[in-house]
């Protein structure tokens, strides 16, 4: 009976355990429950001037990329976005990092960003976008209309069709 009795409150105990899961896990990510451009304030390539949502031109579509200057998959899509500018004519693209300011300069500098003016590249120094936007893989893009309203999230092997036709270009 004492055997039974002890099982009993081990798996009581256990089941306790187990129930202590993080309930913001399942929770709605922010940028779907509140689904426009959040407020944000990070500092822009080339000269560390600060940049925030009130910066954003009005009336245009919005893409963010979150991306690290050191991955692969986020080198090769800077390559294809810069080929397809083009298509992104009335939108202004935002790349953020929060990799070390240097590491971002180095990157805007290798790709030549200052010569495409519709990209804004920047230093997410409060680390604001990987957990607001739950990234998981690099780059990740956030696709946003002329009004301001969330359209679409893309990450990881990215078809740049895909991304401009979620915007309304052709």
């Amino acid at each position: 009976m004492k055997k039974l009795l002890y099982l009993s409150a081990c798996f009581f105990i256990s089941l306790s355990g187990f129930s202590q899961i993080n309930s913001t896990t399942g929770a709605t990510p922010a940028y779907i429950s509140n689904p426009v451009i959040p407020a944000f304030t990070v500092y822009k390539a080339p000269d560390s001037t600060s940049f925030t949502k009130e910066n954003l031109h009005k009336r245009k579509p919005t893409l963010l990329m979150i991306f690290s200057p050191d991955c692969g998959h986020c080198q090769h899509e800077t390559t294809v976005l810069i080929e397809n500018l083009n298509h992104f004519k009335n939108t202004e693209i935002l790349m953020f990092t929060w990799l070390p300011y240097s590491d971002m300069m180095s990157f805007y500098k290798n790709y030549k960003i200052a010569d495409h003016p519709q990209i804004t590249m920047a230093w997410d120094f409060k680390d604001f976008f990987l957990p607001y936007y739950h990234v998981q893989s690099y780059p990740t893009l956030v696709a946003y209309n002329k009004y301001g309203k969330f359209v679409k999230a893309f990450s990881g092997d990215i078809k740049m069709e895909e991304v401009w036709k979620a915007l309304g270009n052709k």
